[in-house]
């Protein structure tokens, strides 16, 4: 029985990529990215309610496993700070080496899986700017959460806002917490691993990468369970549409590769219908004519057919030195065509 492709992630043999193409368009979309979370930072107040209607839903629900493991990791700080490293860093490191791993090793399959992937980005962009969501940690202190990146700041790079460099926790979203994108980029490298990873090795990373990842999120407080499903949902939606994303692509590749050689080819075209001089444009009437070739060397005359003499290097340049008619002591051929013969 042959094996069949999921959707999203079939081999696309028919383009040549380039790394100095790739690169480019990696570090624009995750610049389009982080410049988005910024854009989309909303209202405090609201970021806070819809942080608090998951609670309640997950109340509802009898999901709670935000709170016990945020209390282990508060409690034990040999879990605590490597929790704290894992999700400052981790989604950085993991996720650009396993793009490198197909581009390098799996190029068949490595168009169908950047594209899920950026194509699930820019739907988490989405949920961002759609619904800003307060994280565990930024609730009051009364909902029972500590935030273990301010509580371990002094063991990492980290300051006590989010996970970015000390000092430079102003230049991020805090409030982009609902869907969790590092579950869902986590989850596609466990899917890329245990796909295209054909080793036990890579077979356990595939499993116990994403799977750490969301108790990461939560023990940390920077996640609500609900987060953590919300991002595996997008890569769901993503994995969907990114063969769509292929198919349009490749329309408007192969449009523009069309437009190109048809631009290049009017060019010519438009050269040779270009109208040819006119006789009259000589002066005094004269008719052009071919060149003349040179009795001495062959060569043809540059000024043929311009009415030069003998040692003239430019036309009319017998005018220029003595006026109309032929220079004294020349021969009758010499006047040229429009003068009288001499007497005999």
């Amino acid at each position: 029985m042959p094996q069949t492709e999921t959707p999203g992630t079939e081999a696309a043999p028919r383009i040549r990529l380039r790394w100095w193409t790739e690169l480019p368009l990696i570090l624009l979309v995750y610049a389009c990215y982080s410049a988005g979370r910024l854009l989309a930072r909303g209202d405090v107040t609201t970021a806070v309610d819809h942080g608090l209607a998951i609670l309640r839903v997950e109340k509802s629900l009898h999901l709670n496993a935000e709170h016990p493991l945020n209390r282990l990791f508060t409690r034990e700080a040999w879990l605590g700070v490597p929790a704290d490293f894992w999700y400052a860093s981790l989604h950085y490191l993991v996720t650009p080496v396993i793009l490198v791993w197909l581009f390098r090793s799996r190029s068949l399959h490595y168009r169908a899986a950047r594209t899920w992937l950026m194509t699930s980005t820019f739907i988490g962009l989405i949920g961002f700017t759609l619904l800003p969501t307060c994280p565990p940690r930024l609730l009051s202190a009364e909902h029972g959460f500590v935030d273990t990146m301010a509580q371990y700041s002094s063991w990492g790079w980290w300051g006590g806002e989010a996970s970015a460099p000390r000092g430079l926790g102003g230049m991020t979203n805090q409030y982009a917490a609902m869907p969790s994108l590092h579950v869902g980029w986590s989850l596609w490298c466990g899917v890329m691993l245990w796909r295209y990873g054909r080793t036990p090795v890579a077979r356990t990373a595939a499993v116990l990468y994403p799977l750490l990842t969301t108790i990461v999120v939560m023990g940390t407080a920077n996640h609500y369970f609900l987060d953590a499903v919300a991002g595996a949902a997008v890569m769901g939606v993503g994995l969907l549409l990114a063969p769509l994303v292929l198919r349009t692509g490749d329309r408007l590749r192969t449009a523009f590769a069309a437009r190109v050689p048809a631009t290049a080819a009017r060019i010519p075209a438009q050269a040779t219908d270009s109208p040819a001089i006119s006789p009259t444009a000589s002066p005094a009437g004269a008719t052009a004519a071919a060149p003349v070739a040179s009795p001495d060397t062959g060569t043809p005359i540059v000024s043929g057919g311009c009415q030069t003499s003998t040692g003239e290097r430019i036309p009319w340049q017998r005018e220029s030195r003595f006026g109309p008619g032929p220079e004294p002591g020349a021969s009758p051929s010499d006047a040229g065509d429009g003068a009288p013969a001499a007497a005999r």
